[in-house]
């Protein structure tokens, strides 16, 4: 069974330095703080209204980090154009609304076939490891891999919000899509990511799926660290995630 790498999203690190302005508290040295505490990986979304991160945060994560930089992005010309320059290791194309508080859903793979289709082959030939964030689901896996994208990242938003509501037929629901899905990514030749409203709990549980190699978590990061730190937070979520792949052997 593959290891299991933990991304840590520092969005709403800058969320909270963009409420007051200036430049506390920084998002490189969260990114560092969670890098040090065992993160694999850094992952920031650089959003068209920059609501939380902005261009210049990308370029000094990019620069400065010793691990991997996961620029989750839409799939925009002018975003392209960014990710073009920057260079980080993997481009997440994910949906994004003016409107949403948060990415809500997967991205329209089946759709938007034809728009995505440019974006991922421009970035694949700058060398850099594109991802789609999609909804659980045969249809958006099989787009996927027509699109030529090396990985999915699955959606676990249905779930996580399944559970915090106790709605415990509808969490099973969900949770037996999102283990469908991560079988069929195996199958077709995706390399599988999971993500979004992950706490330590449900991190434990899909933890388990034997083909999950990478959770991105971050809200639910940045708000234990408000009470507990950073670095226990970030500790804490790498233990409940080796927890729940031991479970899986």
């Amino acid at each position: 069974m593959t290891s299991l790498r933990l991304g840590v999203n520092i969005d709403h690190v800058a969320t909270i330095r963009n409420a007051r302005g200036g430049s506390h508290p920084e998002p490189l040295r969260a990114a560092e703080m969670a890098i040090a505490a065992g993160a694999d990986g850094i992952t920031a979304h650089l959003r068209e209204d920059r609501r939380h991160i902005h261009d210049d945060d990308m370029t000094r994560l990019k620069a400065a980090i010793s691990k991997p930089l996961n620029f989750e992005m839409a799939a925009t010309e002018q975003m392209l154009d960014i990710a073009l320059r920057i260079r980080p290791h993997a481009c997440c194309l994910v949906p994004e609304k003016r409107t949403e508080r948060t990415t809500e859903g997967g991205l329209d793979v089946v759709g938007g076939y034809g728009h995505l289709k440019p974006f991922v082959a421009e970035l694949t030939r700058a060398g850099i490891r594109v991802s789609l964030f999609v909804e659980p689901s045969d249809e958006a896996l099989r787009a996927a891999a027509a699109l030529a994208a090396p990985v999915v990242e699955l959606h676990t938003g249905a779930w996580c919000d399944a559970r915090d509501k106790n709605e415990g037929a509808r969490a099973d629901h969900e949770f037996l899509r999102l283990r469908s899905a991560a079988a069929l990514t195996r199958a077709i030749g995706l390399e599988c990511h999971a993500g979004h409203g992950l706490d330590f709990d449900s991190a434990r549980l899909i933890a388990a799926l034997p083909e999950v190699v990478e959770l991105n978590i971050g809200h639910f990061l940045i708000g234990e660290a408000i009470f507990f730190g950073l670095a226990q937070s970030v500790k804490a979520m790498r233990i409940a995630m080796d927890e729940g792949r031991a479970d899986a052997r």
